[in-house]
């Protein structure tokens, strides 16, 4: 197929149009699918998330919806986890509400994020701290990090 093939398409009154059938491509050719991929995952992710790192306290602005109404709720807590990379990147944040421990797990790109603040930094040995679910008050403060 011609890269300037056309199509005649008619109407329900008879006239003929001609309507291009050739795929959009970037520059003149066509995208692979790992490149198409690829493109795809850079246009969806967010640029303006700070760096975010295990042990550290962290605000994240959630959206709800509730009816017709949106509104953003912070939530909290510390990072205790991260997983992935890139469009799929994940973070595990753990906070006590009413003497209960509650974790959410935040798809960073995610349109439900509506932003990310570190409040505090972590000065943490582990890749994931786990190790708090099990201890309580002021067992599970991290130390602060200043060089960060």
């Amino acid at each position: 197929m011609a890269a300037d093939s056309k199509e005649t398409t008619v109407t329900d009154e008879g006239s003929a149009t001609a309507v291009d059938s050739a795929p959009p491509a970037a520059s003149g050719r066509r995208l692979c699918p790992d490149e198409l991929i690829r493109s795809f995952e850079a246009d969806q992710q967010k640029n303006d998330l700070p760096e975010v790192y295990v042990g550290d306290t962290v605000r994240v602005g959630v959206r709800i919806s509730e009816g017709n109404k949106e509104r953003v709720q912070p939530y909290e807590g510390v990072v205790i986890s991260k997983r992935h990379g890139g469009l799929n990147q994940t973070i595990t944040v753990r906070r006590i509400f009413q003497g209960i421990g509650v974790e959410r797990v935040f798809m960073v790109h995610s349109p439900q994020v509506a932003s990310i603040k570190v409040e505090r930094r972590g000065k943490v040995r582990r890749a994931k701290l786990f190790y708090l679910r099990e201890r309580v008050g002021k067992a599970t403060r991290v130390k602060q990090r200043f060089d960060r």
